[in-house]
Parts: C-alpha cells; sequence; structure tokens
C-alpha cells in the first residue's frame, strides 16, 4: 500500500518529528540552543544557514549520533532523546551526511546490501545472495535512482553526484518515513542536481516519503521545499516559505551581513 501523497501536512496531526528546546553544547558553547521544529507527514523541509549555524550538529543529535544536553526529540509520537542511532533507524528516521558515506571498495550493489541495517548479522550474511528479496529490493532501487549501468562498479569509482544517488538509495533500504538529507546537492553536476529533485519529489509523492534537508543551494530550497527553517549561531532565526525566508530582513543580514 502506498503512502499518502507528500506535501500536504495537515498541522492538526501529530507531527512526524518534533523537536522541543533542542539543544547542545561543546565545551559551554551553544551549537544549537533551544530549536524548537517540526516536520508533519508528507513534507519536504528545508534547514539552511551560514556555515557554522548548528545545522548538521542538529542533525546529529536527531539521527542520534550525538547525544542531546537539554530538549527533547520526538518521532511518530515516541521520545527518541535517549534512543541509539540503530534503534531510531528501525523506527523509520534515515540520513544522509554532509561528506558522502559510501563504501568506495565495495560495488554499488554491495554498498546497498549491507545498508538493510539489520542488527546482530555479520557482514557475510548481509551479502550473501539468499536473501533475494532485499537483492530485488536494492536493484529496484539502483534503476529508480538511474545508476542501474552502475550496479557493480566500485563506489569510489563514481562521481560526486552518483555518490549522492547511491547514499540516498543506501538510507532508503530499511523502508524509512523520514530521511534527513545533509547537503544532497554538494559538489554535484547541475544534471545530477535535476535528477535528484526528480527522484526526491518521486519518494515523497508516490511512497510518502518526508524529508527535512539542509541545503546551501537556495534556488534547490525554493524549488523543493514548503517550509524552511533558519538557523543562526546555533538558534531558530526564522520560519516561512521559501519567500517569506528570502524576503526576510534578519536572515539576509545573517547571510550578507547587509
Amino acid at each position: 500500500m502506498s503512502k499518502p501523497n507528500g506535501q500536504e501536512a495537515n498541522h492538526s496531526r501529530q507531527p512526524l518529528l518534533e523537536g522541543r528546546s533542542v539543544s547542545k553544547y561543546f565545551g559551554g558553547l551553544a551549537a544549537v540552543h533551544e530549536v524548537d521544529f517540526a516536520v508533519y507527514p508528507g513534507e519536504i523541509v528545508g534547514l539552511v544557514g551560514p556555515n557554522g549555524s548548528g545545522k548538521t550538529t542538529l542533525f546529529d543529535c536527531l539521527s542520534r549520533v550525538q547525544d542531546i544536553d537539554n530538549g527533547q526529540v520526538l518521532f511518530k509520537g515516541v521520545d527518541i532523546t535517549r534512543k541509539k542511532p540503530h534503534q531510531v533507524a528501525h523506527l523509520g528516521l534515515a540520513r544522509t551526511f554532509q561528506v558522502i558515506r559510501v563504501y568506495r571498495k565495495m560495488t554499488v550493489l554491495e554498498n546497498m546490501l549491507i545498508s538493510r541495517q539489520w542488527r546482530g548479522e555479520t557482514l557475510w550474511k548481509m551479502l550473501k545472495p539468499s536473501h533475494k528479496d532485499t537483492e530485488q529490493r536494492a536493484r529496484e532501487l539502483i534503476d529508480f535512482l538511474t545508476i542501474n549501468h552502475l550496479t557493480n562498479e566500485k563506489a569510489g569509482n563514481l562521481s560526486g553526484g552518483q555518490r549522492r544517488l547511491l547514499e540516498i538509495g543506501m538510507s532508503l533500504m530499511p523502508n524509512p518515513d523520514l530521511i534527513l538529507l545533509d547537503e544532497a546537492t554538494s559538489g554535484v553536476n547541475p544534471t545530477l542536481i535535476e535528477t535528484i529533485k526528480d527522484r526526491i519529489r518521486a519518494l515523497n509523492k508516490d511512497q510518502g516519503i518526508s524529508f527535512l534537508m539542509i541545503e546551501h543551494n537556495i534556488q534547490f530550497i525554493s524549488d523543493m521545499c514548503s517550509r524552511v527553517y533558519v538557523l543562526n549561531y546555533g538558534q531558530k532565526l526564522a520560519e516561512g516559505t521559501p519567500d517569506e525566508i528570502k524576503a526576510n530582513e534578519e536572515v539576509i543580514e545573517a547571510y550578507f551581513g547587509t
């Protein structure tokens, strides 16, 4: 059964992902300070801000890579504030990273198979061809992401954009409800950026997968997102539609100093 169409969030419903006064400190300095936000089912939401504003740290807290010092995070109504990363992944929250994380000496297909996140299995068992259903899903996703011609290619031989598509595919293997995308267009040529846009839209519309995305490409955010949050010095500076954010004087000052 397909999930509801994307970008039709009903804010009277329970948020899919919610942060309440999320804070993270390093040596007494606030990387993230009392940030409130929500992502509703079916949304594509942007997270923007100047370099060093706390965006990736917030993602690390949400995916449980980093411990949260104060505040609370809920996913599908479940408090995940103290859960382990693999527990959050099993609930349906996936992420990509600013620096692409793929296994460069493994093939595209092997990268997909190892990304099932089945806890307790050895590497050999995860790659065994006996998991026919898993291999079929991996091949279908590789085809969906337009990199089927690279199925048996080592990931280290792929271009930056192709590795981005592979990383998105790896995040899709556990069938998530929400994906945190960290700079999906960084180092990607314009043609593949359009491919990434198209695939995200299809995942959102046809499968109901929600996205929260960090992005420096403001045009990408404008084209893709219904709402945008802006961080500055670890705090939420603004939220609104892309047009509202681009016209916000505080946001303009944070980015350009004027």
